[in-house]
């Protein structure tokens, strides 16, 4: 049967599937738009299976935040190459995920998948059938939300990179202010990749095993046995230093910490959370 080039370019501009493969789509289907989406679905349904086992460490990481900055959402969309993550098309999809965890701030990536793309699909669903668009790997890897209430500040974003990774960090003061302080620090967090946002929120047992490695290295030095523990607690001051992001020396200013950084604006301002999310 005769297929329409209005046909096939309203197939591709739903699915976003290349010309041919919407023309084969619809000569498969005899015609039905429906049933041509069936089938580019189900080729990425394949694809996904055949290509489930392969590694997506190339991607696009899109950071929001609500009118109102009260919220925030940093969303991964990870490919397999950089040729894929370089598409404006992929960029704008993985946009348009982003629009939808800040809508609805789900509680996780599976609680995101799971949401409603459109009226056709599931997010899930929608990154399955673009798998048979671009014939790689693709997967919503990484997602994280930054929830605040009016009067508790405020939430700014920060793209790094091109996309290579995304930050969002809350500020406790509300005002246009605070805001160049607040992406002055998200930038500091792309940089200088702090594990937590203070010492108290590092895991017990990575305090630990940072006592356990600073008490072996003076033991090779040396260092007699009863000056272990507290050369190792020295060194532990250290790591607090380099890896809790209000205690890092502040980049454009090493002479300062963050949080000193942060009070020379303000003497009650500083850092109530953040979230940082990468590629690799």
């Amino acid at each position: 049967m005769e297929i329409k080039a209005k046909d096939v370019k309203a197939l591709r501009d739903q699915t976003g599937a290349g010309m041919m493969d919407c023309k084969k789509a619809l000569v498969e289907a005899e015609g039905s738009f429906d049933k041509a989406i069936e089938i580019l679905r189900l080729k990425g349904q394949k694809l996904s299976l055949k290509r489930a086992d392969r590694e997506a460490k190339e991607g696009v990481v899109i950071a929001k935040i609500s009118h109102n900055k009260n919220n925030g959402v940093v969303v991964r969309l990870s490919c397999e190459t950089d040729f894929v993550a370089k598409n404006e098309d992929f960029v704008k999809f993985a946009e348009s995920i982003a629009d939808i965890a800040l809508k609805n701030l789900p509680e996780d990536a599976a609680a995101l998948n799971a949401l409603p793309y459109d009226s056709a699909m599931t997010i899930g669903e929608k990154v399955t059938e673009q798998i048979g668009v671009t014939g790689e790997k693709l997967e919503v890897s990484s997602y994280a939300k930054i929830v605040t209430q009016a009067g508790e500040g405020q939430v700014l974003p920060y793209i790094h990179m091109g996309y290579k990774a995304g930050v969002i960090v809350a500020v406790n003061l509300e005002g246009p202010q605070y805001e160049e302080p607040a992406k002055n620090v998200a930038m500091q967090v792309a940089a200088m990749k702090p594990i937590a946002l203070d010492k108290d929120q590092i895991d017990e047992s990575v305090v630990k095993k940072e006592i356990e490695i600073g008490m072996e290295q003076a033991r090779q030095e040396g260092k007699p046995e009863a000056m272990l523990e507290k050369i190792a607690m020295g060194k532990l001051g250290k790591f607090y230093k380099q890896s809790t992001l209000l205690h890092q020396s502040y980049v454009k200013d090493n002479k300062v910490s963050v949080l000193g950084y942060l009070q020379s604006i303000h003497a009650d301002l500083t850092v109530t959370d953040f979230k940082h999310v990468t590629l690799g």
